[in-house]
């Protein structure tokens, strides 16, 4: 059930906020502004110094919160993947398949969302067990790749991430995804250390997301 809860609670929140920065304190302060424009689902990188900490910080300020959903990205290995876990991440995220992290997500009953760009990548994610997949780079793969593997796939939970914006977010959920993940775009205020920049972005993103499901 808990695999299942944490689903659920990403695909309510609709936008995952990939979260970077040069240091923890940057980091948590990126994922405080987004939370704040109502952006509630954060993938916080292992490019991150210390990103365990930053999770477990995160994950203990908004533990009463349960729309804020608080996960780890960037995660390459089973390794990384379990002190995500332990540290309390909610869901891991990485930019390409790994079937070992797959197992190791599934032993601690945490969806594993998997970067794929091909049907034999989604095919093989299926079959170690992951319920949402990446499309990665979106800036490459476009919403169009989105329609065509739902043809074979339909069944297939899909979210995009890289090149998603507020412009064409619309285009993504047409195509049939179940969420999207957004980067630069919503978090580029952080680099000049603007978090009001970064908050009043995640507005628009939440705005844009109430439109688009009416």
């Amino acid at each position: 059930m808990q695999k299942v809860d944490r689903l659920m609670r990403l695909q309510k929140a609709g936008v995952v906020a990939v979260v970077r920065g040069d240091s923890p304190e940057v980091a948590e302060k990126t994922a405080d502004a987004v939370i704040a424009g109502g952006v509630t689902a954060i993938e916080l990188t292992f490019t991150v110094p210390h990103a365990d900490q930053v999770i477990a910080n995160l994950t203990k300020k908004y533990a009463d919160d349960k729309s804020v959903v608080i996960g780890a990205g960037t995660v390459l290995d089973p390794a990384t993947a379990r002190v995500a876990m332990i540290a309390g991440a909610e869901f891991v995220v990485s930019p390409s398949f790994n079937p070992e992290t797959a197992k190791m997500c599934n032993l601690y009953a945490t969806p594993y969302t998997p970067g794929c760009m091909s049907p034999t990548e989604m095919q093989q994610a299926l079959e170690s067990g992951v319920d949402l997949v990446k499309l990665f780079p979106g800036a490459v793969m476009k919403p169009a790749m989105v329609k065509a593997v739902l043809a074979p796939f339909p069944y297939l939970s899909i979210m995009p991430t890289g090149g998603v914006n507020v412009d064409n977010m619309a285009e993504w959920f047409a195509a049939g995804v179940a969420l999207v993940g957004a980067g630069s775009n919503l978090t580029a205020g952080a680099k000049t250390g603007d978090y009001a920049a970064v908050t009043a972005q995640a507005k628009k993103y939440q705005a844009k997301l109430a439109e688009i499901r009416g």
